[in-house]
């Protein structure tokens, strides 16, 4: 039986090499076989040229090269389904690191559970002082809103998955990742999947570590974008997954609201009314904060000094860039019933 394991990248010419050496070093149970399909968004940083003189002087046929015009994840991830030939398809990341047993382990699941797709938990592992408190946050409950992909013991049916492993009849019954998605197009893949009956299986023995970003201004980039792009999988599907996505956007919401309602009530002329909504507006912060420092604190025993003192920023970068991400995607949404237009860079173009 052939595995299809399927990679959408772009511009990964430091990482492409030795992520090809892990995915050709996965041990298999008898009767498999690998192909492996790496969908390049039309990289100009050299990555093709790595994959080419790779792909010649290993002598492996068992890697091929596709081009994905669309350059985003979700027009990678179909042109490499529609050519890929295994029954079973896995995707994998060039920025994450797998246990040796990864697809083994995905294919056993597949098999024990039934279900229409399975993953393992999301591990982040940062690198730097900085890195590590964004990996350590991203494992947070306070932090992520409890979600299951986040607990690397939880084993059941979740929302979603980090990245996936199907058999191909999932794909034939749901169709392919949605292409308009610059971001979130495996959270709406699995809502959809879920919607026409399908079960999503999360497996704590399928290992994996992703390295998250290494800067808060790149963090806050990349949540931007996911709190945009969760807008328009709730705007084609009419509902959230789980109401824990809003939460951010409420909170950013009203700190929006109290700002504009003081500025107001100023310029009325009704300082009274202004000083009220600031002390309201004091009370919460008061109490955010607090919260952010309490959660941060349970980590206390498991992280270096300057790790800790950084996770509550760190915290309330990931709130606020998905919470204002969430807002600005509600205003497009608005703004395209009256007009239609395409979003701007700031939510399409995909950094590291």
């Amino acid at each position: 039986m052939t595995i299809s394991i399927i990679i959408p990248c772009r511009n990964e010419k430091r990482h492409i090499r030795p992520f090809l050496e892990s995915v050709l070093a996965q041990e298999l149970d008898a009767g498999y076989e690998l192909e492996i399909l790496v969908a390049d968004g039309m990289s100009d940083d050299g990555t093709r040229t790595v994959l080419r003189e790779y792909i010649a002087q290993s002598g492996e046929n068992r890697i091929r090269l596709i081009d994905n015009p669309g350059r985003i994840v979700s027009t990678g991830l179909n042109a490499a389904i529609l050519s890929a030939c295994g029954e079973i398809i896995v995707r994998m990341d060039a920025h994450s690191t797998y246990a040796k047993d990864y697809v083994r382990e995905c294919v056993k699941a597949l098999h024990e559970t039934g279900a229409d797709s399975v993953g393992g938990p999301w591990v982040a592992d940062g690198k730097g002082v900085v890195g590590q408190a964004i990996a350590t946050a991203f494992h947070a409950p306070f932090c992520t809103g409890g979600g299951k992909a986040h607990d690397p013991g939880y084993e059941g049916e979740v929302d979603t998955v980090y990245l996936g492993c199907w058999p191909r009849s999932a794909f034939d019954k749901t169709g392919l990742f949605d292409p308009e998605l610059v971001r979130n197009q495996d959270d709406e893949f699995h809502f959809r999947l879920r919607r026409s009956g399908g079960r999503v299986w999360q497996s704590p023995r399928i290992q994996s570590s992703y390295t998250p970003r290494a800067s808060l201004k790149a963090l806050f980039r990349q949540y931007l974008q996911y709190g945009f792009w969760k807008v328009a999988v709730m705007r084609k599907h009419a509902g959230l997954a789980a109401w824990r996505h809003a939460v951010p956007a409420l909170f950013v919401g009203s700190l929006l609201m109290e700002i504009l309602l003081i500025a107001l009530s100023s310029i009325a002329g009704h300082p009274v009314a202004a000083a009220r909504m600031a002390a309201v507006m004091a009370l919460e912060l008061i109490l955010y904060l607090s919260a952010c420092v309490i959660a941060a604190s349970t980590f206390a025993r498991t992280v270096s000094l300057p790790v800790l003192l950084l996770l509550p920023v760190v915290m309330i970068v990931y709130h606020v860039s998905y919470g204002l991400g969430f807002l600005l995607g509600l205003g497009s949404w608005i703004t395209r019933l009256r007009r239609p237009s395409t979003p701007s860079r700031l939510f399409t173009a995909l950094t590291r």
